[in-house]
């Protein structure tokens, strides 16, 4: 399950903290504030995306990372509201699983997957912190596929370690994929399982009222976490807090 707290860091625009599957990371926002020239969009806000590794100093992997999460939040703000300006985002992965280090079926490059449904999710928990205006917000999640194409929400190091495939999937409010990362070798019968596992795990069983039941995909309710709600009711929490701070000053 995933615990969130929002508003952590009292001198950020906006903050949050998102810990699910061994991972947690910290996000802060500042923003809109002045870009220098040489970044300055005349029409739309930049967004500056920093991730810094749980430990050592960030390379590769962090700058690849930045890159998917740069483009997927630029399709989540409305950066036209904010011309000439800049929104800046700092992403620390506090924990991460004990070995993290994937490597096993997968190459190398997966073991840039595992952590990027919590960054995505402490980056979007951190905008809705703030008052910078979106037009969608977003849930993600990671699916393994092992070697007997059985689909894996949330796996372990061990189960990552031993599977066929990873696969990174992040979807808006509206139900649109948003971000499709993958890893390893799958057929399309199989993406086409994890797509419709991820949105469901995202979204929850009323996405898939009226489709068949004979499908081979196991989609019990026991397994359906529906990130959307625990987003909305971390925000409900966090606007009746806020709401009892003012209603005993008043």
């Amino acid at each position: 399950m995933a615990n969130i707290t929002l508003s952590p860091l009292y001198r950020a625009d906006g903050s949050a903290k998102y810990s699910k599957a061994g991972y947690s990371v910290i996000a802060a926002v500042s923003g809109p504030i002045e870009v220098q020239r040489r970044d300055e969009l005349p029409e739309e806000a930049a967004v500056d995306i920093a991730v810094r590794p749980a430990a050592g100093v960030g390379g590769l992997r962090e700058r690849h990372l930045e890159s998917i999460i740069q483009n997927t939040l630029r399709r989540v703000i409305l950066v036209s509201a904010h011309p000439r300006s800049l929104i800046q985002f700092t992403l620390q992965i506090v924990t991460s699983p004990e070995d993290g280090t994937v490597t096993g079926n997968l190459p190398q490059a997966a073991s840039n997957l595992p952590v990027l449904p919590a960054l995505l999710q402490a980056s979007i928990l951190a905008l809705i912190s703030t008052s910078i205006p979106l037009s969608m917000t977003l849930t993600a999640t990671l699916v393994a596929v092992n070697s007997n194409d059985t689909l894996i929400p949330d796996p372990s190091v061990q189960q990552i370690k031993l599977a066929s495939s990873i696969h990174v999937l992040a979807f808006s409010s509206h139900g649109e994929l948003l971000v499709v990362e993958s890893e390893g070798d799958f057929t399309m019968d199989t993406w086409e399982e994890v797509y419709q596992k991820a949105k469901l795990i995202c979204h929850g069983e009323e996405e898939y009222k009226g489709e068949s039941e004979s499908e081979d995909m196991s989609m019990n309710s026991e397994d359906v976490s529906n990130l959307e709600n625990v987003l909305k009711d971390a925000v409900e929490r966090k606007i009746a807090k806020s709401q009892r701070w003012k209603e005993s000053m008043g």
